[in-house]
């Protein structure tokens, strides 16, 4: 069952037919083609196999987790993928990554967005952890989703990542997190994320090394 729907999630990728000066790749979600402009000297502006799990589930489970006027922030954006994909499925979508990504971010939203959303999607800067009440104040920023692909890795930033997560997230909020299990070090924020927030493994492909969780405050997971 893991290898046919990992097929299934692998196969709404696809590529050029004639190489192009400006490198990307495509994808089939919501009912869209998705053109996706990359750049492979840059880990944030690459699609990992991580986004399209997490888009997939958007897309197929889109009666549980019901998209249409959420209002949704994806943390570590990266090429927009994700975010172009909820933006499709009727939702109010802040994209957020560092400053040095957000043009081919930008560039990716609107080639694919325009004219096909029922809500204009925002992207903003973010670098977790920082001027987060300033950016992201408690009292006027409300998000009944948070969502993130891919966000653990090898980088020095992951208390900053938690406490991203801990700012942003209200006691309704539903965070949906896909995370590719690397090294231990890494794999041991998941411990740390647990003793902020009630954890649930929603789908699991050993084949990728790759769980999508969801998450809510202790105490809040219906």
């Amino acid at each position: 069952e893991d290898e046919e729907i990992v097929a299934e999630i692998m196969g709404r990728r696809f590529f050029p037919d004639l190489i192009a000066y400006k490198t990307w790749e495509g994808f089939h979600f919501a009912g869209h083609e998705i053109r996706i402009t990359e750049a492979t000297d840059c880990y944030g502006a690459v699609v990992w196999p991580s986004a399209l799990v997490l888009c997939y589930f958007l897309e197929t489970n889109s009666k549980q987790c019901n998209l249409v006027d959420k209002n949704v922030i994806e943390i570590g954006a990266g090429t927009g993928l994700v975010f172009i994909v909820a933006s499709l499925l009727g939702a109010f979508v802040t994209a957020t990554d560092l400053p040095e990504l957000l043009g081919n971010l930008q560039h990716n939203v609107l080639q694919n967005t325009k004219q096909k959303c029922k809500h204009q999607p925002c992207v903003k800067e973010l670098s977790w952890g920082i001027d987060l009440e300033k950016n992201f104040p408690r009292s006027s920023c409300h998000f009944d989703y948070i969502m993130a692909a891919d966000v653990v890795y090898h980088h020095p930033f992951l208390d900053e990542l938690l406490l991203t997560f801990d700012h942003l997230c209200k006691n309704d909020t539903v965070i949906l997190w896909a995370m590719k299990f690397r090294l231990e070090n890494e794999n041991r924020f998941v411990d740390r994320f647990q003793t902020l927030f009630d954890l649930e493994i929603i789908s699991n492909f050993p084949s990728l090394n790759i769980a999508l969780y969801k998450a809510m405050r202790k105490g809040r997971m219906k």
